[in-house]
């Protein structure tokens, strides 16, 4: 699948930095990345060429909004269409998705992307998903603890030199809203599951924004093979954009992966082969265990898989370890575990990678991480009428 990726706001364009850091050199599945943001410095930090970013909204707001997301709102509202213009796209036209990054709490991201999205959805014919990473609960622990605490204890507050912000649980759930129904999809991930015990957002969102990237670069990159290998059964734009569907479906992601042997000798005689003997049991006892990771291990959004209305699956690696018996019973797997019908599954051969992993994706899910953001937002807003 070839796809677009938009950056917007300081958290957006690192993580369009992270999936360009992902794309694999022998399976390139972006045409185009950029970067759209009013903090003309955090712009500067992106290693996207200059070409392709671009500052926006008036001179006083460059340095952030503050959290300010109704004006965030009216700047992006106001330069939608422009920003389009403002940076080379010379291959958006062959793109068969869009992929928009932004984070939930701030302004910046939260205020544009519902009138980006919009406006791109006008524009083009292929699918316009939003990735979206929900705040940490460390983010605004101050407004947790003025509205009687919020859904869960935090290990931590921010560092003096990145204080708290009291709108990020209220600025996600808002933009949520206004995405829904403009947004194909909505892929989530939380920053508050993935940040470690004590870990400042600041320390902790490289590695995160990687973890991310792995597994947008998976599913994304992932049909079709590469350097020759040709899958069995490919999964290909049109099988995502069936599973994301149009309707702003919840999206989580699962992933697991297993570094397996690469290099081997026929018979035992020290012949090397380009196509190393797997044993059967191995390549299938791989499979197994990087499908199941991917189930019911750590997802991007914590929920019950049963809760899915759609599933996809693509398992990659060596084609001597892609056991085709092994990847059927993995798509059982996954039907059975969502409970329905909606399911898809497909491989992806890496002949230079040394790693099996499986990518899931669960489509319209249910997830208790959002109803807690709300929950916080409904204290705050008592708290402050009770004022």
């Amino acid at each position: 699948m070839q796809l677009e990726v938009i950056g917007v706001g300081g958290a957006g364009c690192r993580i369009a930095d992270a999936i360009r850091a992902a794309e694999p050199t022998d399976h390139s599945f972006l045409t185009d990345i950029v970067a759209f943001d009013t903090d003309e410095n955090d712009l500067n930090r992106t290693v996207i060429p200059e070409s392709n970013r671009s500052r926006y909204g008036p001179d006083n707001i460059d340095g952030g909004l503050e959290g300010d997301l109704e004006r965030g709102r009216t700047v992006g509202r106001d330069h939608a269409d422009d920003l389009l213009e403002s940076v080379d796209r010379p291959t958006s036209g062959a793109a068969d998705g869009i992929l928009v990054a932004v984070g939930l709490g701030g302004a910046t991201g939260g205020g544009a992307v519902p009138a980006l999205v919009s406006t791109l959805q006008q524009r083009s014919d292929a699918p316009v998903y939003v990735l979206a990473t929900l705040p940490a609960d460390r983010e605004f622990d101050a407004a947790a603890d003025a509205s009687g605490g919020g859904p869960r204890a935090s290990d931590s507050i921010a560092p003096d030199d990145a204080p708290p912000r009291p709108n990020a649980a209220a600025n996600a759930v808002a933009t949520l809203e206004r995405l829904d129904g403009v947004a194909s999809a909505i892929i989530t991930f939380d920053n508050e599951d993935w940040l470690r015990p004590g870990e400042a957002l600041a320390d902790g969102r490289d590695r995160c924004n990687r973890e991310l990237a792995t597994r947008i670069a998976a599913i994304f990159a992932g049909g079709g093979g590469s350097a020759g290998s040709v899958a069995q059964t490919v999964i290909d734009a049109s099988d995502i954009r069936r599973i994301a569907g149009d309707q702003s479906a919840v999206i989580t992601l699962g992933y697991g992966d297993q570094t397996v042997e690469t290099s081997g000798s026929r018979f035992g005689l020290g012949l090397l082969s380009a196509e190393p003997d797997v044993d059967t049991s191995e390549a299938v006892s791989a499979i197994e265990t990087v499908v199941r990771k991917g189930i019911r291990g750590k997802l991007t959004l914590e929920c019950d898989p049963e809760t899915a209305e759609r599933g996809l699956l693509i398992v990659g690696g060596p084609p001597a370890w892609l056991n085709r018996r092994a990847i059927a019973e993995g798509r059982r797997t996954l039907e059975s575990a969502i409970d329905g019908s909606g399911i898809l599954g497909g491989d992806a051969p890496r002949p230079d990678g040394d790693r099996v992993f499986a990518a899931v994706v669960l489509a319209g899910v249910e997830s208790d991480r959002i109803a807690e953001l709300r929950t916080v937002v409904d204290r705050a807003d008592r708290a402050d009428q009770a004022d």
